[in-house]
């Protein structure tokens, strides 16, 4: 734990799948908060592997593979054939460089700003002509496909996973926000997905969010979902990584502690 913890006493619902929650789970830890976990996606695999493996028995001929997230990364790794070397690998953002470079890979590409718009235009000089293999989940924005496609890329997408709501998370939503003794301090949003799918859950169990919570985003396109939703967000992260967003909730409450 820091030194000085600015999150003691605070209590903040993480929304992201179970298996994704404890990293931003222990970041917020160590500045002291008391954490409660209600994923609002599940991810379960696609209803067929049969694009994806035919992709990657053909992974040889494609110039680029890129990547949107961790979980491809990880899908692709078990699935691929440790014979057949991949080409150029691009990554959305550091957790899904950091995933490539556990399975012994390099990431060729890194954009500045960790969203599909950034990776798109880093990667539209690099493609034209090439065939680009992207990896990702059923459910996804179509803003990466159209740029590579207008830059001129031999664009194939493999579906590596899909998104679901846990039906099992409704009943813990309901007992968290029947009464605002048990109402969390801040909610995180990870990604689009959390906040459309956290609303239509509070919608399924008649339910709308109580006023002066935190809603903490990792970044702009998260937080236009949010927008979209009529969930302002109270804070966004600097960049869309959990570390910034995890600091970006400390030091709002830090200031906030200290208003009279």
């Amino acid at each position: 734990m820091v030194s000085n913890p600015r999150l003691t006493g605070r209590r903040i619902l993480i929304t992201r799948t179970s298996g994704r929650a404890s990293f931003l789970a222990s970041e917020l830890e160590s500045e002291g908060a008391s954490v409660i976990s209600i994923p609002t996606i599940e991810i379960v695999p696609p209803e067929s592997y049969a694009a994806l493996d035919d992709a990657l028995a053909h992974l040889d001929g494609f110039e680029w593979i890129v990547f949107t997230s961790a979980h491809a990364v990880e899908v692709f790794g078990q699935r691929r054939k440790p014979e057949i070397a991949p080409g150029n690998m691009a990554a959305i953002g550091p957790a899904t460089a950091r995933a490539i470079e556990q399975q012994g890979l390099q990431v060729s590409l890194l954009p500045p700003l960790y969203v599909a718009e950034s990776l798109a235009k880093a990667l539209a000089p690099r493609v034209s002509g090439a065939k680009v293999l992207l990896i990702r989940a059923a459910e996804a924005r179509d803003v990466l496909p159209s740029a590579l496609l207008r830059a001129g890329a031999h664009l194939t997408i493999a579906e590596a996973y899909r998104n679901r709501t846990p039906s099992e998370s409704i009943p813990r939503l309901v007992d968290l926000f029947t009464s605002p003794e048990s109402y969390p301090d801040a909610i995180t949003f990870t990604s689009a997905s959390t906040a459309r799918n956290l609303a239509a859950m509070l919608e399924t169990a008649g339910l709308t969010l109580p006023p002066k919570i935190v809603l903490a985003s990792i970044g702009p396109i998260t937080s236009q979902a949010m927008r979209d939703l009529d969930m302002e967000p109270t804070v966004e992260a600097a960049e869309a990584t959990i570390p910034a967003l995890a600091l970006v909730i400390a030091e709002y409450f830090a200031v906030s502690s200290r208003i009279p």
